[in-house]
């Protein structure tokens, strides 16, 4: 085990900010941090890094316990939110600046030092000053610095938040490229959903300072263990539910009765539940006729229509219709945001990648029962 925390608590005086939190890095293992602002990533990354004593707790760095020893003793190696580069320094001289006080010679340093750049493709730009650095060279070279010295451990604190939406995107595809070329050790930190399973093996999700889940970044998302994962990871509608707690028991969304064994829980001392759905999980298309059968044709989502029985379902493949009114429409460039109104009052976000639906359209909302992810909600 390459990195290892157990039980790591902080306190900022009566605040806080960890609460024994536990996890642990495999060699080459690249772990994303995730979590809304204030919730004690930077606190994470600042007790790895030696510059916090944890309040409780033990870091571990291949088996040794480095708790109590000082930043420049622990080989790890640190890329910061912010710009640290020297700006009276060259590119190069940045990326020796880590290297200078250990045991290589001049020529050693200078090999590390292109070795580096050529790892982040900047050679080309060695003896250029950080001023004249674009916002992804000079990550680039923070890169090369951070990695210079070999570190067991790589931390990466919000690396992309200064950068626009294209531009991150390159260098998580650069960042993933250059971890497993290297190899090294890595942990992710960011608040941002879409960074972290773009470049994580494996996530671990903080709230409030502890750990609330930990796993496969797909699996999570799709089988999120609780209400905030849901919500936090990526875009969830929730629907409120009604639980009939008889032999079956019965769990009813938008009108249509489910065996709590169809959505995979079991309701003990509960009247109520919520429902998330995913908005690209969604079907909308146009009711036509006051018969309110579906018109052939406007099903503009890529997901396959599907039958069902409004009075009870008992098959996992099958989906639901929900009645509703569309009350907006929104072009978000990739595509449209469709806020459905449902016939319970409640409001539904769907996924679509054509136009057609205006609003005051009579709608019917499908998803498939398999889609639902159903929390019971304590009386």
């Amino acid at each position: 085990m390459t990195l290892e925390l157990d039980g790591l608590t902080h306190r900022y005086g009566s605040e806080r900010a960890l609460d024994d939190v536990s996890l642990a890095l495999e060699d080459g293992e690249l772990v994303a941090l995730l979590g809304p602002s204030g919730c004690g990533k930077t606190t994470v990354v600042q007790a790895i890094a030696g510059h916090l004593n944890p309040t409780a707790g033990r870091i571990s760095l291949r088996g040794t316990d480095v708790t109590g020893i000082p930043p420049e003793d622990r080989n790890v190696g640190v890329v910061f939110q912010r710009s640290t580069l020297y700006p009276h320094m060259t590119v190069a001289e940045n990326v020796a600046y880590g290297l200078e006080t250990g045991d290589l010679t001049p020529d050693q340093v200078s090999d590390r030092v292109d070795r580096y750049l050529k790892l982040v493709e900047l050679t080309d730009r060695r003896d250029a000053s950080p001023t004249s650095l674009s916002g992804g060279e000079t990550r680039r070279v923070e890169l090369a610095r951070a990695l210079a010295p070999e570190p067991d451990v790589l931390l990466l604190d919000e690396p992309l938040s200064a950068l626009d939406r294209g531009l991150r995107a390159r260098l998580r595809d650069e960042i993933v490229r250059i971890q497993q070329e290297t190899g090294v050790t890595t942990l992710f930190v960011t608040h941002d959903q879409e960074d972290a399973m773009s470049v994580a093996d494996r996530l671990v999700i903080l709230r409030d300072g502890a750990t609330v889940a930990t796993g496969d970044p797909r699996q999570l998302y799709e089988s999120p263990s609780t209400r905030f994962v849901a919500s936090f990871l990526g875009r969830s509608n929730e629907l409120s539910a009604r639980v009939d707690g008889g032999e079956p028991s019965m769990v009813a969304v938008g009108g249509v009765a489910l065996p709590a064994d169809a959505v995979g829980k079991e309701f003990t001392d509960t009247s109520r539940a919520v429902v998330h759905v995913r908005p690209g999980d969604l079907v909308v298309r146009l009711t036509s006729g006051s018969d309110g059968q579906s018109s052939e044709g406007e099903n503009t989502s890529d997901r396959p229509d599907a039958s069902t029985d409004r009075e009870s379902l008992d098959n996992r493949s099958e989906a639901i219709e929900i009645q509703g009114t569309v009350t907006h429409v929104r072009d978000v460039g990739r595509r449209y945001d469709v806020r459905v109104e449902v016939d319970s009052g409640e409001a539904v976000v769907v996924e679509q990648h054509r136009d057609g639906l205006r609003e005051g359209d009579r709608v019917t909302v499908t998803v498939m029962v398999s889609d639902l992810t159903v929390f019971p909600v304590s009386e």
